[in-house]
């Protein structure tokens, strides 16, 4: 009679069967495993790659954020916003008009000087980037008021128009500002710590928000407006809510691409700018936190990959010329292919959990990322 050999367990099934018995025990650990390699992961190539692969790290590290807070309206609260740009010029320039050195303010503002106190004003990176995000949240306050009473469409436009709005105001006040000429010489405090740290926290917040009775109210108003305030969902105040902590994330992106950039101006926040965060949101799935990390990190290195089809190529048999904006068309052809094709995009409204990864039945559907 022959012998059965048995095969020790492989390292996933064994993992699978204990969190099986020990879920959340288990969770803890492999989500605190999994922020571990990432930390390691981090420390390790900012020693090893060149400062153009490190510089796409922190664009992506960046854009999660950005791509999370617009999620927050669009997606999770199902109201259409346009005016994440109009957000993002207001942290960058409050943030580096109260970090940057007065030496370097005087340089900027050589036609019109700076107006006092800000010309000797020098904050703390981290001081002047929360004064950014707060003065954003104060604007989205401001704007929110008036436009979130619309829906859909005429509700993008406002946004839209109001971020415009802010675009222009900032390129004509030229004594707090500089205009046009914009702001160089920014101190380049942003690293992989950094921005990083700001895409994990705001995973982390929105994942507590999301799961929170506030998260469930969101879900309730972007799904029927009447039925969630007919169930006593106060409408006003959390779309305010949902809104205000949207332009706030966002101030602190634009805080981070500041000065990560060391130089800025007016027209980097037009429309573009807001169209390609959202296609992350699209790409990734409205209303899915992990869609919008995946995505944000295909649209970053999709970016910088495209680079090449601006620039002259020669096939052999066909030489092409350079087509500036070539990357854009590129871009609007992959939105119009996934809401054709895959309207849910990568994840719809579905969130990666342990569950699904260790293959055991989820028994909350609603539960989201945890890693």
């Amino acid at each position: 009679m022959g012998r059965i050999a048995l095969q020790p367990p492989g390292f996933y099934s064994t993992v699978a069967k204990a969190y099986r018995k020990q879920p959340n025990r288990w969770g803890l650990l492999l989500t605190g495993g999994v922020i571990l390699s990432l930390v390691l992961f981090i420390y390790w190539a900012g020693g090893h790659f060149n400062p153009y692969q490190v510089r796409i790290l922190n664009l992506i590290g960046i854009n999660i954020g950005l791509g999370l807070s617009l999620n927050l309206i669009n997606g999770f609260t199902g109201q259409f916003s346009l005016g994440h740009a109009g957000f993002m010029a207001v942290g960058a320039y409050t943030t580096t008009l109260l970090m940057m050195p007065p030496a370097i303010k005087q340089m900027n503002f050589f036609m019109m000087p700076l107006v006092s106190p800000l010309d000797q004003i020098q904050l703390p990176f981290l001081a002047a980037l929360l004064l950014g995000g707060l003065l954003s949240a104060l604007m989205g306050v401001l704007i929110g008021a008036p436009v979130l009473r619309l829906r859909g469409d005429y509700l993008a436009i406002a946004t839209l128009g109001f971020s415009e709005i802010i675009r222009i105001v900032i390129t004509n006040i030229r004594s707090v500002t500089n205009g046009a000429l914009g702001l160089k010489g920014i101190p380049a405090y942003t690293n992989l710590w950094w921005s990083w740290g700001f895409a994990l926290l705001t995973i982390f917040v929105m994942t507590r928000l999301i799961h929170s009775s506030y998260g469930r109210a969101f879900k309730a108003i972007r799904e029927d407006e009447i039925a969630a305030e007919a169930m006593g969902i106060g409408l006003s105040r959390h779309k305010m809510l949902a809104f205000t902590l949207a332009a706030f994330l966002a101030g602190i992106g634009g805080g981070f691409q500041a000065s990560l950039l060391t130089t800025i101006e007016p027209n980097m926040f037009r429309f573009t700018l807001t169209f390609e965060i959202l296609l992350m949101v699209v790409l990734g799935g409205m209303g899915s936190i992990t869609g919008t990390v995946i995505a944000a990190t295909i649209v970053t290195i999709l970016k910088e990959v495209l680079r090449g089809v601006e620039a002259p190529m020669n096939l052999g048999f066909i030489s092409l010329p350079g087509i500036p904006g070539m990357r854009m068309v590129i871009f609007s052809l992959l939105l119009i292919l996934v809401v054709l094709f895959y309207r849910e995009g990568i994840m719809g409204q579905r969130e990666l959990s342990w569950e699904r990864l260790l293959g055991q039945k989820d028994s909350s559907p609603e539960r989201g990322v945890e890693i």
